[in-house]
């Protein structure tokens, strides 16, 4: 997830800028940069890295009241300096910075710009001197800028500079978050209000496909069609206690929408130097030498370990057994010759998975934490630790950690499976990235999503999720959301075992929600939804791209098989937040419910 960062005023921009930048920094990102305008002249700094390493190259010396700021992490092209934003026209007039993802990029670089010599890999250089090339048509900034915004495809949030211009930045926005703060004599933009939070907590939220006139003393906001939209400011209460929080009306919420973040985040952390999936020798070491892998966990973290499993399996091909915490404490099975045990909590203070920690290290077993929670009891306790680099989760309902566990893993799976000599069927690096991607348009479908939800759940007191394979395992986490925050009775089911006794609980109009990415068993869940729709049921079909039907309510992107469940849950996360918002319920604090449960 990029930042965007932008002020216009009468004070020297740079600090402003650098100091909005490393507000952004929670989000995550390969490189940033800055443009400052003075004048009819605009000075770039971009860097690969840090903000730290931006500023070593900021000159001290250029001092401008007009700048834009960003950090990126790398979608179209590679991090580099030269895929760094801002990006610049061929004329250097028009400079540029995007968050977002440009889906017709190529059609319009066909179509637009065959004669142009792009210097990036970018979706976002075709913006910019698309934006060029019809202002040298004889079309205004303004126009010029609408013209183009007319075209895209895709989710942007974009700042332009005209170097025709000092007294205007050009701002739009789609599907990707921007604001425009107002101050006295000066005017800011930004992805998030805490970037700019040290000089304004006054915020106008923008809408989709709208594009703004930003001034020193005026803000114009008008939709594509040229028509003036008013919106007065709200005023952004960001304190000490909540500054986690920003803007987002609920933790779970920006829980959920962090979840690309730290699918990149993962990815990074668990690179060695030569760009390759690497983790600590003695953990794949004890996962090799083990003939059966014991995960135990509760909760969200329990369904974790379940994908886990297959994912260990089918990869690594070493059998894996996934017990309950709490009724392993006091119903051990019968233990393999060599075992190693895994232990998923998100807080690492999980005190049934603690008792089970105890056991196995009074009886002479390996263990291996998997936890967000560095320097927790359960990590200081095993025999290793893998962190899940997700951040602070607040929101009682987990959600980012769930993927996190998923997607580390994943990468044990994977690099387990190299040292053991197995060749890989697949990049993981490349096929995580594809899935954050797709988590990113997940979290940008939320209107469709909240229809769903208001659709299906509104007045209901039950409802079913069923799946086979990877999504029988998801299903089960979907229902554990729903449950936990909206108070509604939901159940999740393998598909197959509807007839075996569940299937006597749908009524008329109950909501069956079906997940459906797993090629191999594509027919058998879509028959299994036919038997519940006659029975009276209100089928939801929740499919992946190059599986759908005409009869699927929503559609995920398409991601490698073993993966889907790191998606194909989002939208479960997002349905059970709107349900509990139209049912008021308190989505952070559902009742009865704590945090990190340090009780057994």
């Amino acid at each position: 997830m990029c930042g965007i960062v932008g002020y216009i005023g009468q004070k020297d921009a740079k600090e402003i800028l650098l100091k909005g930048l490393e507000k952004l920094e929670y989000r995550g990102y390969d490189s940033a940069g800055i443009a400052l305008q003075n004048g009819n002249m605009v000075h770039v700094f971009k860097e690969k890295g840090r903000i730290a390493d931006l500023r070593a190259i900021v000159s001290e010396e250029v001092q401008a009241p007009k700048g834009i700021g960003h950090t990126r992490w790398a979608t179209h092209g590679v991090p580099s300096k030269g895929n760094a934003h801002p990006h610049q026209s061929a004329s250097g007039r028009f400079t540029l910075v995007h968050n977002g993802v440009i889906e017709n990029y190529s059609h319009l670089q066909q179509e637009y710009l065959k004669d142009v010599e792009l210097r990036s890999e970018t979706d976002t250089e075709i913006i910019v001197q698309l934006v060029e090339k019809f202002a040298g048509e004889g079309l205004s900034t303004k126009e010029a800028f609408r013209k183009t915004l007319t075209l895209l495809i895709g989710s942007y949030a974009l700042a332009l500079l005209d170097t025709e211009d000092n007294s205007t930045i050009y701002v739009a926005k789609n599907k990707s978050p921007l604001l425009v703060g107002v101050g006295e004599g000066f005017n800011v933009v930004a992805s998030d209000a805490m970037a700019m939070i040290q000089v304004t907590n006054q915020y106008i939220e923008l809408m989709d496909k709208e594009m703004v006139i930003v001034t020193n003393n005026a803000i114009v906001i008008e939709d594509l069609q040229g028509n003036q939209v008013k919106r007065d400011p709200y005023t952004a209460s960001i304190d000490a206690s909540d500054i986690e929080k920003g803007t987002y009306p609920h933790y779970m919420l920006k829980e959920i929408d962090e979840q690309p973040l730290v699918m990149r985040k993962i990815i990074q952390a668990y690179q060695d130097i030569n760009g390759e999936l690497a983790i600590d020798s003695d953990i794949t070491a004890a996962l090799k030498e083990a003939d059966r892998v014991y995960i135990v966990a509760c909760g969200t973290s329990y369904h974790a370990g379940l994908v886990g499993k297959q994912l260990i399996e089918k990869l690594a091909k070493i059998p894996v057994e996934v017990h309950v915490a709490s009724e392993f404490s006091y119903n051990m099975p019968l233990l393999s010759e060599k075992p190693l045990f895994i232990f998923i909590s998100q807080s690492g203070e999980t005190a049934d998975s603690r008792s089970v920690l105890v056991n196995v290290k009074n009886l002479g077993y390996k263990a291996l934490t998997i936890t967000n929670v560095a320097g927790s009891t359960l990590s200081r306790e095993a025999d290793y630790t893998l962190l899940l680099h997700a951040g602070p989760e607040i929101a009682v309902a987990s959600t980012k950690a769930y993927t996190a566990q998923i997607a580390v893993l994943s990468i044990l799976a994977s690099v387990t499976a190299k040292v053991k000599g197995i060749a890989e069927e697949f990049d993981l690096i490349h096929e995580l990235g594809i899935v954050a991607n797709a988590m990113e348009v997940l979290c940008d479908s939320k209107e469709e999503i909240e229809k769903i939800a208001y659709e299906y759940l509104t007045v209901t007191r039950n409802c079913f999720f069923i799946g086979r394979s990877l999504d029988n395992y998801v299903g089960l986490e979907g229902a554990l959301k729903l449950k936990e925050i909206s108070y509604i009775q939901a159940e999740g089911f393998a598909g197959g075992e509807l007839k075996h006794g569940t299937i006597a609980l749908i009524e008329e109009g109950t909501p069956v929600i079906a997940l459906a990415t797993q090629k191999n068993v594509n027919l058998s869940i879509r028959g299994n939804v036919k038997e519940v729709t006659a029975r009276g049921a209100n089928p939801c079909i929740i499919s992946m791209k190059g599986l759908e039907t005409d009869e699927d309510r929503f559609i995920i992107p398409e991601v490698h098989e073993l993966l889907t469940p790191l998606i194909s849950v989002v939208p479960l996360q997002l349905i059970a937040y709107y349900a509990a918002l139209h049912r008021d319920c308190d989505v952070d604090k559902p009742r009865n419910l704590a945090k990190s449960v340090t009780v057994e």
